[in-house]
């Protein structure tokens, strides 16, 4: 029997399964296939597919398995391994939306470098792994691999560390472009008003300019998003019309209202909107 574990994440891990699906039907898994899928949602008439199962069921599993395949997931991984079975691992990466992180990579790096199992790189190639399987000698579990455990802790704290480190990086990314929008739409308003054109009129040309300008950057630099740039288009114009509402707002506050000067009054408001505007980039338009 073969063992697919996709473990308990809250994402889909299909990609998998399909994978495995394809082997089946091409003859190469001629053996009962059983998966553990948790929150992915597959049907094939390949398979018998589980949802979540009990610890002792999952160990009886485990024990009948002649192979498991699964995904980097240390305690799967571990649990295999103390049980002298021989294990085919896949990473679930975050540009397919499998995880938050790509951290399974090197957990599985760590355990196929020890010599524990195999990694599977190029899911088009299951069954060169499947065959090499055959002849595979896993490492034997022993007491030192407590060391390897440490690594794996080690590490995993320090890309959650990382992880920190890249939302801090993000903010300052766009905290710079957002600081050069700003320069662009106070430089358009400034000449705008050099040549005499009126506050609200200079306001509205230089908010244009610098839409494009923030969502050129906003697109490639800052969240490096790679969603449908006419659908994220057009919500970011809605947003920043929004934000462009609040920004007149102000404006008319501080200058009709209050009386102060055109330009200082344009830099106070540029420094609500670039914070509005970053909640509505984040959340709303540029979602990894």
């Amino acid at each position: 029997m073969i063992l697919v574990v996709l473990g308990t994440q809250d994402k889909e891990f299909p990609r998998l399964l399909e994978a495995v699906d394809r082997e089946i039907e091409k003859g190469t898994i001629k053996e009962k296939v059983v998966v553990q899928a948790g929150q992915t949602k597959y049907e094939s008439k390949n398979m018998e597919i589980l949802d979540l199962v009990s610890a002792p069921e999952f160990d009886k599993l485990l024990d009948k398995a002649d192979l498991i395949i699964t995904h980097g997931g240390a305690g799967t991984i571990l649990s295999a391994i103390k049980k002298g079975k021989k294990i085919i691992a896949a990473a679930r990466l975050k540009k397919y939306k499998e995880h938050h992180n790509d951290h399974q990579k090197q957990i599985i790096k760590e355990f196929a470098d020890q010599g524990y199992i195999l990694e599977l790189r190029d899911f088009n190639k299951l069954d060169k792994m499947i065959e090499k399987s055959k002849n595979f000698k896993p490492k034997k579990f022993e007491s030192n691999t407590n060391n390897m455990i440490k690594l794996l802790e080690n590490y995993i704290e320090d890309t959650n560390h990382k992880s920190w480190f890249n939302k801090g990086y993000e903010v300052l990314s766009y905290l710079f472009f957002g600081g050069c929008t700003t320069l662009v739409n106070l430089l358009v308003f400034w000449l705008l008003r050099l040549l005499k054109i009126g506050v609200y009129l200079s306001n509205g040309i230089a908010w244009v300019i610098a839409v494009l300008f923030a969502f050129i950057t906003n697109k490639l630099f800052v969240f490096e998003s790679k969603g449908k740039t006419l659908k994220q288009g057009v919500s970011f114009f809605i947003f920043r019309l929004i934000s462009l509402v609040i920004d007149m707002g102000i404006m008319y506050l501080l200058i009709d209202v209050l009386n102060w000067n055109d330009l200082l009054s344009k830099i106070i408001t540029n420094v609500f909107v670039i914070i509005i505007n970053f909640i509505f980039s984040k959340i709303f338009i540029f979602k990894k």
